[in-house]
């Protein structure tokens, strides 16, 4: 078993827990059997990609989240200081190197 498939089972474990569920609810959620999830958590099937959506819909998780713990919500932080950060020093450059100039009416 490869590293990717070791976190995968390690993350969507971590995850069914975090949100109480049964391997036997989250089968429901994502319309399988319990057996289904059984032998993904034991690393004895891949789930397809269609299952993987399923499964973090279910969880209510990005997909990334299963292969990378909590990886959407770094994005997401990435994205909110590129947002109010960045956006706004580079807005106050632009002002101080190109002054708003009065309107000239004749």
């Amino acid at each position: 078993m490869n590293t990717y498939e070791s976190d995968f089972i390690a993350n969507l474990i971590y995850y069914r827990e975090q949100r109480g569920y049964t391997q036997s609810v989250l089968a429901g959620l994502c319309d399988r059997s319990k057996g289904n999830i059984g032998v993904i958590e034991a690393g004895k099937s891949a789930p397809s990609f269609e299952m993987i959506l399923k499964i973090a819909e279910a969880l209510e998780i990005h997909p990334a989240d299963l292969f990378l713990r909590n990886a959407s919500k770094t994005r997401t932080e990435v994205h909110d200081f590129f947002e109010k950060e960045i956006v706004e020093s580079v807005k106050e450059l632009v002002e101080k190197k190109f002054p708003a100039v009065p309107d000239c009416k004749e």
